[in-house]
């Protein structure tokens, strides 16, 4: 996918987030983040977009060490709080529409052609999943082009888990096949004492999935469970790759 299409992802996603938020209401719980509320979304989106944003406008050759981060989490009181998001991602929206492609500045993932197209991918995907936190609150499930999820798929399992592999050791060894029934993508997890491994085919594995790439793209990202997908084969091999997959930055 181009930057331009990222930027329009994320220019979509941030309008549905803010929306859903709107009519959840701030006191909503968020049945995908535990603990969290619709409150606790907004201030954790909106700051990471101003976060984001930063890096791009001062070209940040380093990153922002965490006292120099606070400011950009400093959200407002409640009856300021939605409009706070709003403007935080038009101007992210602003920013990457606006730089120049060969803008340098830090990234943190493997994957991307070039820092814009990062940022741009990164923001995206964050926003879409965060998005997806939303419109749980309202008990729904939002869709996308079947490309854009794939690439969300591919830069979770080639850039936050390919960064340290060893996270994911599992011994004995099991392995996830998942198959995008609206997409021509399928990927191949493999879980052994070495830690992650990943094909890009539908090979044989100890469980196959398959699904809409939007489900399957909601799945790995451990916002909806294996319900409702293509299943055969060991599903409580699900369980080894939900105990170990989740998301850091370091």
């Amino acid at each position: 996918m181009r930057v331009d299409q990222f930027v329009e992802s994320l220019r979509v996603d941030g309008r549905g987030l803010a929306e859903a938020a709107d009519q959840a209401g701030l006191d909503a719980v968020v049945p995908t983040c535990p603990d969290w509320q619709i409150r606790d979304l907004l201030r954790h989106t909106g700051g990471v977009h101003r976060w984001a944003a930063a890096h791009v406008t001062q070209e940040r050759v380093k990153p922002f060490t965490a006292d120099e981060e606070e400011q950009f989490f400093a959200a407002p009181d409640d009856d300021a709080l939605l409009d706070w998001f709003r403007h935080g991602h038009q101007a992210l929206v602003g920013v990457l529409s606006a730089a120049e492609p060969t803008v340098d500045c830090w990234t943190f993932l493997p994957g991307a052609g070039s820092p814009l197209e990062f940022w741009a991918r990164r923001q995206a995907h964050e926003t879409a999943v965060h998005r997806a936190d939303a419109e749980a609150a309202l008990g729904r499930l939002p869709q996308w082009d079947p490309r854009f999820a794939a690439d969300g798929i591919n830069e979770l399992l080639r850039g936050f888990f390919a960064r340290r592999p060893q996270r994911l050791a599992t011994d004995p060894p099991v392995s996830i096949a998942l198959c995008a029934t609206d997409a021509e993508a399928a990927w191949t997890i493999y879980l052994g004492p070495d830690g992650l491994r990943v094909v890009d085919a539908d090979g044989p594995a100890t469980l196959h999935l398959a699904g809409t790439a939007s489900r399957l793209y909601l799945l790995l990202w451990n916002r909806t469970g294996t319900e409702g997908l293509d299943a055969h084969g060991d599903v409580p091999v699900w369980d080894a790759w939900c105990s170990k997959a989740a998301v850091t930055w370091n």
